[in-house]
């Protein structure tokens, strides 16, 4: 398969050739880093230095001037700070700085201490050790394996797509709290009330009551408050109950840990944490660091930041903090090859504001607490940044230049051929591969699973021109909701929320370059396989412009596209599911054509009879169309068909359609189905795959006769009523399990209208303070009314609303 790059020139072919190999030693000079050297030594292979600080020094003699190796051999360093590089620690495009493993995986960079302890018997299975006066630990790992502070509910690895893999309403209720001698300094860990991601809290104590006292709360941009359900706390003495579970009692310097069964603690490696980055540059764009690379290390034990996460990203769901197991700031033309990233506590690798032609290969990440990759420009790189969900522009005075009004941002980097899973363990606001304020970012050949959220996600449409490609993604979605494998947002310059939509189409009107302002380069998706059992597999959510969608195989999800402007999906194939309309703008130049579908289209809040799209026709329905023909008014798929695709041996994900025939008729054009995910052999052999599921291709495709709308809509004066489910709601913002009844029209004569009334679109919640999540409640509460006033909290423009009405005669 043809594979393309944003590397330019001389750039694309030493990528190219150093992708799959390690980086031969090179002549030039080498120095020798060993855990029994000594950094008073001259750093040769006889006397080989102690740490890769003291090599650094050494190499900065001759860097840039002759090629220097820096050769760790096996073994565990222990670092005490992070290795910090800036720009006097460069090389040069014929004499490269490379730090390289003398085998790949035997060098171990480590950001714990190893703790020496003396165990004994507590009580109930629970051991005790002194620690050192001082020692504060956030993570503790045994014989390599993360340990668990002390928690309620307990951990259960099974419960995969539970929240915390264990949570409960009750979590810090008084009547938990009660039995707490003191909880400070505990967390409490909850979930974003409709699931967008999570929130953290430390806990400062509790009163005479129970009741806990905490603060924190900060981590998740459109704030809602936690989740009623999804909570946990950690931390606290009293909830030791389990194997595995642990905790540090800073008065007393005093570890108590439960052991799991057959486990010899007086043989075993005990390990702590204190450093949250083991590798950062501190650079920039004036005095960038240069041609340097790492290449075959482990890097392990690294602190979590959740508490320090605080910082907004552009309107978005997403709070950041700025960190990293490595943290990158201007570099250009680095690389890091081959290294296995376990077990960090917050982002494995965050690629910070100025970085150009950064090379990531052959990375292995696995059990990091936020994001794998993640690539963040700074927001003074933006004109007119904007930084909350509901903020609006003055399109009349935005600044309309195009792009980014500074450099300040990563650009022309690549993460291929590499495998990132258990994404999200701690911060459910994470992604494999996260992309915000950045340019030209490709990822190929990438295989990212089991996340709490995202397997990538975009979360903005500065500056676009990102490649998605080979890349095999699924389980993702695990812990959260309202979301896809891959997910987008582009609530750039031109974009407004909901109420706004006719400022945005009119400004669009009279410059149809508004759009690709910030979104200027085109996205691409293509190759890559999806699977979103809890949201969609490919999600373009507010806003998101500017993609080309081709060649993908959705095995679940579908296609999600909210509004925007001109996205092209062509040539996929949609398996069990379909297209997912949520909002569009009249002209958006959308075009969906020459897919594969298996199932009537799946709209959300979409205007009947409106044109949807630039095109969406030529695509084979592989299943009965009834549920899509209802929307011929819409000027969909009057030259599309349906059948069977035939499909070469779908049970072993072989996609490949046989039916020549039918795919000529609609221009499908087959594309591999087995070069998906990882290629590089030793990951490839570890890497997962998704369950395929079985297809649902119905025997009788008779095509079905156009139906109107159905005869038994519900009305109630003058307004139409629907009872929006799971997907649907997303379009209200609200919890796919919430509920709710949708005005779908409103006459304008009805009483329930007005400028101070009910409008269409609006979701009712409640009424006269009574929870509303079906028609037969609404019923039922007015029926029950007895004076004609009514008080209703709708969800309008996403976001809650009060009316207050007096109607007579208030009947069904």
């Amino acid at each position: 398969m043809k594979r393309l790059s944003t590397f330019p020139g001389i750039a694309l072919a030493c990528a190219a050739f150093l992708l799959m190999a390690r980086i031969p030693l090179a002549a030039g000079i080498e120095l020798h880093v060993a855990p029994n050297g000594d950094d008073s030594r001259p750093g040769t292979v006889q006397q080989p230095v102690k740490t890769l600080e003291a090599a650094r020094n050494l190499a900065r003699k001759q860097a840039g001037k002759v090629p220097v190796t820096i050769v760790c051999a096996d073994g565990v360093y222990y670092l005490d700070r992070a290795l910090e590089l800036t720009g006097q620690d460069s090389g040069s495009s014929t004499a490269p700085v490379v730090y390289k493993a003398l085998h790949e995986g035997k060098a171990v960079l480590s950001g714990g201490i190893p703790l020496k302890l003396q165990w004994s018997p507590h009580k109930d299975g629970i051991f005790k050790a002194s620690t050192p006066a001082g020692l504060e630990l956030d993570q503790l790992f045994v014989d390599g394996g993360r340990q668990h502070m002390a928690r309620y509910p307990n951990y259960d690895p099974t419960e995969t797509a539970v929240p915390y893999r264990g949570s409960a309403a009750d979590a810090f209720s008084p009547e938990r709290a009660a039995k707490w001698a003191d909880p400070t300094g505990g967390f409490i860990h909850a979930m974003h009330a409709a699931s967008w991601g999570g929130y953290h809290y430390r806990i400062t104590g509790k009163n005479e009551k129970n009741e806990v006292a905490y603060e924190g709360g900060w981590q998740n941009n459109r704030p809602s408050g936690m989740h009623k359900n999804a909570r946990m706390v950690e931390n606290i003495f009293e909830e030791l109950d389990t194997p595995g579970e642990w905790f540090h009692d800073r008065k007393t310097n005093t570890l108590y840990f439960q052991p799991p069964a057959g486990l010899d603690l007086s043989k075993a490696t005990v390990e702590g944490v204190r450093l949250a980055t083991l590798i950062q540059v501190r650079a920039n764009q004036t005095q960038p660091l240069r041609f340097v690379a790492f290449d075959g290390f482990v890097l392990r034990h690294t602190a979590r930041t959740f508490m320090e996460n605080k910082e907004p990203l552009l309107r978005s769901d997403w709070t950041i903090h700025r960190s990293g197991a490595i943290l990158l700031e201007g570099t250009e033309d680095c690389r890091f090859l081959n290294c296995f990233i376990d077990q960090p506590g917050a982002n494995a690798v965050f690629v910070n504001r100025y970085n150009r032609r950064l090379h990531i290969a052959g990375l292995h990440v696995f059990g990091a607490g936020a994001s794998a990759v993640a690539f963040v420009g700074d927001p003074a790189a933006v004109r007119n940044p904007v930084f909350q969900y509901g903020a609006k522009h003055d399109l009349a005075a935005i600044d309309p230049t195009p792009g980014p009004q500074t450099e300040n941002y990563p650009m022309d980097c690549v993460v291929e051929d590499s495998l990132l899973h258990e994404i999200g363990m701690v911060e459910k606001q994470g992604a494999g591969i996260q992309i915000s304020m950045s340019r030209r970012i490709t990822v190929r050949d990438c295989s990212i699973y089991d996340t709490s959220r995202a397997g990538i996600n975009i979360g903005d449409g500065c500056w676009g021109g990102h490649i998605i490609e080979g890349c095999d993604v699924f389980n993702t979605v695990q812990e959260t909701g309202d979301h896809g494998s891959f997910n987008s947002w582009g609530r750039d310059r031109f974009w407004q929320p909901r109420n706004g939509v006719k400022q945005v189409v009119d400004a669009v009107a009279a410059n149809p370059g508004l759009p690709f302002l910030d979104a200027m380069e085109t996205n691409i998706i293509r190759n890559s396989r999806w699977r979103c059992d809890h949201g969609w597999d490919i999600d373009l959510d507010d806003g998101s412009s500017n993609y080309e969608i081709h060649n993908n195989l959705m095995l679940h999800g579908g296609l999600k596209l909210r509004e925007g402007y001109k996205r092209i999906a062509t040539n996929n194939i949609i398996v069990n599911g379909s297209l997912h309309p949520h909002v569009w703008y009249p002209e958006s130049g959308d075009i969906f054509a020459h897919n594969i579908v298996m199932g009537g289209y799946k709209p959300a809040i979409m205007n009947q009879g409106e044109k949807w799209g630039k095109t969406i026709d030529f695509n084979l329905f592989a299943t009965g169309h009834k549920d899509r023909v209802k929307f011929a008014a819409n000027g969909c798929d009057a030259k599309s068909v349906v059948g069977d695709p035939q499909f070469a041996d779908a049970a072993h994900g072989d996609f490949t359609v046989r039916n020549e025939a039918l795919a000529k008729v609609i221009g499908f054009k087959n594309f591999p189905m087995n070069r998906f995910g990882v290629q590089k052999p030793s990951l490839k052999a570890i890497a997962k795959t998704p369950e395929i599921p079985a297809v649902n291709i119905q025997t009788d495709l008779t095509p079905a006769a156009p139906n109107a709308a159905p005869s038994t809509a519900v009305t109630w004066l003058g307004a139409t009523l629907s009872e929006p489910k799971g997907e649907a709601l997303s379009a209200f913002g609200v919890a796919f399990d919430s509920g709710g009844v949708g005005i779908d029209k409103l006459q304008p004569n009805s009483p329930l209208a007005g400028a101070k009334g009910l409008q269409e679109g609006d979701l009712i919640r409640k009424l006269n303070d009574q929870p509303i999540s079906s028609i037969a409640d609404l019923k039922r509460v007015v029926g029950g009314i007895k004076n004609d006033r009514m008080n209703l909290e709708v969800i309008r423009n996403q976001s809650k609303v009060t009316v207050q009405l007096h109607v007579r005669g208030l009947k069904f």
